[in-house]
């Protein structure tokens, strides 16, 4: 009895969990409907989507249903509306895979039934051979209809070469169709996408530069503050990774899109590629820079490498690399002009060429860093900074360039 009504308890408490989350499921959809009606956005694209594989396969059964009275009709808006994908190039991809998986099985099934006249045999026999070869990789994600294809013919009562020709002419057909609304009606365009995410990821790499920034200089620093540091900076290597995928469906849906010549004007191909390789290298050396101040975060040191002057200059050159991280991550109409850019970069460079001529007489100077320990410390924190300040640079260099054009 109180096992029951402990089951009942925990069953009424889900429900009222439920419950309470349907309205904030509901708010949450109607916002995204307004988003979607308001402006231009991830929510507007899916609609859109959404919208034009309807289309599709509504065209298609118009035409093979309604009009031509197709003997298997129903296989043409059914391929119709997979194929509306999410860029043109995809939907041409599996499309030529979809109707060659699809016609390996209805051929495979349509032979060894009539060869056999039994359906129950044949079954047996072409579903472990349609399966395996579901599994190639030629045929990707679409293997699987050559099971789909084949038990068409192996569940229906009608089998012959007319029967099967016919559905394999459907599905072609509906590809055509599925392509055709995909390429020509507002065909997926995902540049915003790209360009959100690598804006967030260089403001974010900007607030992990900045953090020990401040704290380097006044002494508060030590080996949990390093340690979560170096965290966040490995979970911006993990952001560049989504942002490396955000610019390959970018590039990717120009391929065969009838809007490319609209958009490669006002944004160049390589300028996503350009940002992506900036960001990757400053993911790199923010991780290593950390990793660094992590394994020179011994108890006693943070107070001495307070009050020397290669620890001042060290935290504003990583101020510095903060203000051009958060420049360079903002778009045309956030900042006004390239000066901002290069002069923040001008100044980076000047700080980390006086820490390369601060390092050997600081190193030789204060009797607490003869040790070697110190000075390779020093020697990592500065190299990586060298590296870090030259791939900046260029990168507003090059940014600045691509204004003036």
């Amino acid at each position: 009895m109180a096992r029951t009504s402990d089951a009942a308890r925990a069953a009424t408490t889900t429900l009222h969990g439920a419950a309470r989350a349907v309205p904030t499921k509901l708010h949450g959809a109607a916002q995204a409907v307004r988003r979607a009606a308001e402006h231009p956005g991830r929510e507007r694209d899916l609609a859109a989507q959404a919208l034009k594989a309807a289309f599709a396969a509504w065209l298609s059964w118009a035409i093979v249903g309604w009009w031509l009275h197709a003997p298997m009709a129903f296989v043409a808006p059914w391929v119709a509306i997979l194929l509306v994908e999410s860029t043109v190039y995809q939907s041409v991809a599996h499309a030529l895979q979809q109707l060659a998986a699809i016609a390996a099985g209805t051929i495979m099934a349509t032979e060894l039934v009539l060869l056999m006249h039994n359906r129950m045999g044949a079954m047996g026999l072409v579903l472990p051979l349609v399966v395996l070869l579901s599994s190639w990789w030629r045929l990707g994600r679409q293997g699987i209809y050559t099971a789909t294809g084949a038990l068409f013919v192996l569940t229906d009562t009608h089998v012959g070469w007319t029967t099967s020709g016919a559905r394999i002419a459907e599905a072609a057909f509906g590809a055509t169709v599925g392509i055709a609304v995909n390429a020509l009606i507002r065909p997926p365009v995902y540049l915003r996408d790209a360009r959100a995410s690598l804006r967030a990821a260089a403001r974010e790499t900007a607030e992990i530069l900045e953090q020990p920034a401040g704290r380097l200089v006044d002494g508060q620093w030590d080996e949990d503050g390093a340690k979560a540091w170096h965290q966040q900076a490995l979970r911006i290597q993990h952001r560049v990774e989504e942002c490396r995928s955000a610019v390959g469906w970018s590039r990717e849906s120009l391929w065969g899109n009838v809007r490319r010549r609209a958009l490669e004007p006002s944004s160049p191909a390589g300028d996503d590629e350009d940002a992506l390789v900036v960001l990757e290298y400053a993911a790199v050396h923010t991780a290593e820079l950390t990793r660094t101040l992590v394994e020179a975060a011994a108890a006693d040191r943070q107070s001495r490498w307070a009050g020397l002057p290669l620890i001042h200059g060290y935290a504003d050159f990583l101020a510095q690399a903060a203000r051009v991280m958060r420049l360079s991550g903002q778009s045309d109409a956030e900042r006004d002009d390239d000066e901002a850019l290069r002069q923040a970069a001008r100044e980076m460079r000047a700080t980390v060429d006086g820490l390369r001529r601060q390092m050997l007489d600081t190193v030789l100077g204060e009797p607490e860093l003869g040790e070697p320990e110190e000075a390779s410390a020093y020697g990592a924190l500065l190299l990586q900074a060298q590296r870090l300040a030259w791939h900046l640079d260029a990168a507003a260099r090059e940014d600045s360039a691509r204004g003036q054009v």
